[in-house]
């Protein structure tokens, strides 16, 4: 091993950089509706949001007095995701729940 520094080359030395950027990030709703059970709904938050049981409830209140309800803020990917699987599993024990997103 040579205990010599490296030679430096004359010039100009430009690094690039590129901008990161984060991903937009997109709120999921649920809303009211006449049929769905509160108690689908408190489950639907715990299954596919993670939501803590007391979230749950405190979230399908809101739902049920508002007409619409935050259910968390994701990136397009994860929120389309969540979406879905609301529609799917509503529809399997059919209820109309509904479940959208909209960008923050």
């Amino acid at each position: 091993m040579s205990s010599k520094s490296p030679e430096l080359e004359e010039g100009v030395a430009t690094e690039t950089r590129d901008e990161v950027t984060e991903p937009p990030f997109y709120k999921v709703f649920l809303h009211n509706d006449n049929y769905t059970t509160m108690e689908f709904v408190v489950e639907i938050l715990m299954l596919i949001f993670k939501k803590s049981p007391e979230d749950a409830a405190r979230i399908m209140l809101n739902v049920h007095h508002n007409g619409v309800g935050v259910c968390g803020i994701y990136t397009f990917e994860v929120a389309e995701t969540k979406v879905d699987a609301v529609h799917s599993i509503a529809r399997e024990k059919g209820f109309p729940l509904k479940c959208s997103m909209e960008k923050e």
